[in-house]
């Protein structure tokens, strides 16, 4: 609320004035809630794909402009239809978001982690080399396979990781984590490929 609202309301009598506060109390909670909804994966609690896009193009712009690094980084729950088969959807629901708080307590906050599709992972890593993503994604492994309950499902995973390249734009960047990620599911599993 701007200064000028704010004198405004403070000359009226002091019910009214409860009530414009209340309703303005109202409607930044619902702005809120409403931002929330349009850029969290409701299973997870990560961002959803639509407001990684949309980061990633303005970290992209960023790179490209100041020179920063940048990583991106994949990750998918290895033999997860397995999980599903066997412990069934919601258990398998409670394990992603299980595996999303991992994530979370192992990223920076000025990372970004998204759900990008079913049991897939992405994160936007942004004034970090490709070896500080790899440092990353070692921790992240180490913490998947200490955490309790995880490991009581065998929730293992497997990622991909690459750094920006000059001229690169998203598909191309995209393009190659998913290469990563690939190699890394056809040569085991239940590591992290990284590819410049």
């Amino acid at each position: 609320m701007n200064k000028k609202l704010k004198a405004k309301i403070a000359l009226l009598e002091p019910k009214a004035r409860n009530q414009i506060e209340a309703l303005f109390a109202n409607m930044n909670d619902s702005i809120s809630l409403l931002y929330d909804i349009a850029t969290t994966d409701e299973k997870t609690g990560l961002y959803n794909n639509k407001f990684f896009e949309a980061t990633l193009e303005m970290e992209l712009e960023k790179a490209r402009r100041g020179q920063q690094r940048l990583s991106m980084m994949m990750i998918d729950i290895d033999f997860f239809k397995k999980v599903n088969d066997t412990y069934g959807h919601m258990k398998a629901d409670e394990l992603l978001e299980q595996l999303a708080t991992v994530v979370k307590r192992e990223i920076r906050k000025s990372d970004i982690a998204a759900r990008f599709g079913g049991e897939e992972f992405m994160m936007l890593l942004p004034e970090t080399s490709l070896n500080k993503a790899k440092k990353l994604a070692a921790r992240l492994k180490e913490a998947i396979a200490k955490d309790k309950f995880l490991k009581k499902h065998g929730i293992k995973v497997s990622g991909g990781i690459t750094e920006y390249r000059k001229m690169d734009n998203k598909k191309r960047m995209k393009v190659r984590v998913d290469k990563a990620l690939y190699e890394a599911k056809e040569t085991g599993r239940d590591k992290f490929i990284a590819m410049k």
